[in-house]
């Protein structure tokens, strides 16, 4: 189904479709105002330029009524949409555009001046404010197919340069058709939608399955910790999706004897840890479902139950775990009495599609980093991770991730996982830097909720049956926040940049004690 389908038929429903602050839209109006939009949007476009392909258009929008109106613009199917992310700067954000086409950019006044000093020539600058959107419009006379290009949206960017992720109209109605189902959404639903309309988790976790089910979308110009319960409560949510850290950042605010007295019954997102999916669900009465998934949308991996602490939960058919040298599937993780992994050199792989491209439709303007997303006929998501005996599958980090340590390799995400067991860390942050003789040394970067001391941390260290001595961190960061993406996602690479000279504990070179 495309997304046109879903808006026709919300075309003439007189229930409650959007909401933001105090305005708020049925679904006929809102549908009505995105026809508008879109014939607004075709006077300004250059079909000849765009080759017989719907042309591309741009937003730079927080997550306002304006933007939820020039998603639902594009999937009528006339132009292609891009969302760019406001985090981006200078030629970064130009560069951007440009690689994705884009012949008009509609940007709000709060965001223009990132425009400032950048050579536009050729896109036609739209003020979302100002510009004479009509209330409505006839359907444009566009019928696009599953697989014709909706979106495009960029990849966080976290291991290098942010890609143009193609995304098809079947890649917002199928999750949005398995979320309702699966979760048991309807239209009596309310969505609340505090992640960004311009990334995957708020199109296909938050936006589409409204649209499939004709929940209300109540919108949050952006996350904030302290504003979520109190908004949850003013809108009646009883749905909230995430991606990244929000369940953590919520959980760190003071908490109130009626924190259970809410509307909310249901959270879905990834990444988030067993802890705050647990103290979630429990401060504030709901039911919280974690999994795991990518902007590309190729490798499924499922939190079912039964699923043990600290997996992500077993593999969709045909995905695998695969030594990326050999191209042949990794064995098995062993593990000694204590529960640690014994064989991490030869089980952790990459998590593989074995079976083709999944739902991954292709990087846009990329070739290069399309074709090795799609090695052997097989799509390499760039995650490592291991496989227990009974098929379970554990995180390792991305492909960047690996540590080089006194000869031994270490995969950061399964380091991350233990240190997140002590009660003073919110966030946990494992990367290398350099060993001035050879390989790395481990740093790890903490946000706290309570002092830790150095003797305090040596000795939750050496209880940890699990972890073993390479990995213990030679060097401790204490920081207020740790440096993020738009989409929570944790920005390692300035980590690394900043070196070790704020270092708040050492560890002795050849010992366990820190100063």
């Amino acid at each position: 189904m495309s997304v046109r389908a879903l808006l026709v038929a919300r075309a003439e429903d007189d229930s409650p479709g959007l909401r933001a602050g105090d305005d708020r839209w049925t679904w006929r109006e809102y549908v009505a105002r995105a026809r508008g939009r879109a014939a607004a949007l075709a006077d300004l476009l250059d079909q000849a330029r765009s080759q017989g392909r719907p042309p591309h258009v741009g937003v730079l929008l927080e997550n306002t009524p304006e933007m939820a109106f020039q998603l639902a613009a594009a999937g009528f199917g006339a132009h292609v949409l891009v969302g760019l992310n406001s985090t981006r700067r200078g030629e970064a954000l130009l560069a951007d555009a440009r690689r994705a086409d884009v012949q008009v950019l509609v940007v709000e006044p709060a965001l223009a001046g990132l425009l400032d000093g950048l050579d536009l020539d050729g896109i036609t600058v739209v003020d979302a404010a100002t510009h004479p959107w009509p209330l409505d419009a006839p359907l444009p006379d566009v019928e696009p197919a599953d697989d014709d290009l909706f979106m495009l949206i960029f990849t966080s960017g976290t291991s290098g340069e942010p890609k143009a992720v193609r995304i098809t109209h079947e890649k917002v109605t199928y999750p949005a058709a398995y979320l309702t189902e699966r979760l048991g959404l309807s239209g009596d639903d309310v969505h609340y939608v505090s992640m960004p309309l311009f990334h995957s988790n708020g199109v296909m976790a938050g936006w589409g399955p409204a649209l499939s089910n004709g929940a209300e979308v109540a919108l949050a110009a952006r996350f904030s910790a302290s504003g979520f319960l109190d908004d949850v409560r003013r809108y009646g949510a009883t749905y909230a999706n995430y991606v990244g850290k929000p369940l953590a950042y919520v959980l760190a605010t003071p908490e109130k004897p009626d924190d259970a007295d809410n509307p909310l019954r249901l959270v879905f997102g990834n990444e988030a840890g067993d802890r705050d999916t647990a103290a979630f669900a429990e401060r504030f009465g709901c039911r919280v479902v974690d999994g795991f998934g990518s902007t590309e949308n190729a490798v499924v991996v499922s939190r079912i139950e039964g699923t043990p602490p600290g997996s992500l939960g077993q593999p969709a058919p045909g995905v695998a775990v695969y030594d990326p040298e050999t191209g042949t599937e990794s064995p098995r993780a062993t593990y000694d009495e204590h529960g640690r992994v014994t064989n991490l050199d030869d089980c952790v792989g990459e998590l593989v599609d074995t079976t083709g491209s999944g739902q991954f439709a292709g990087y846009y303007n990329d070739e290069a980093a399309t074709a090795e997303r799609m090695r052997g006929g097989m799509y390499w998501s760039g995650d490592l991770a291991y496989r227990d005996a009974d098929g379970w599958v554990y995180y390792a980090g991305r492909t960047a991730d690996w540590l080089r340590v006194d000869g031994e390799n270490l995969a950061a995400a399964p380091v991350e996982r233990i240190l997140l067991r002590h009660p003073a860390v919110s966030e946990a942050a494992v990367y290398a830097v350099p060993d001035p003789r050879s390989g790395d040394q481990l740093v790890v970067a903490l946000v706290t909720t309570a002092p830790i001391t150095p003797d305090g941390w040596e000795e939750f260290l050496a209880a940890q049956p699990d972890l073993g001595p390479k990995a213990w961190p030679r060097f401790v960061r204490v920081l207020d926040t740790l440096p993020r993406t738009a989409t929570n996602k944790v920005l390692k690479r300035e980590l690394q940049g900043a070196g070790v000279d704020d270092v708040t504990f050492t560890r002795a070179e050849r010992g366990t004690s820190y100063a």
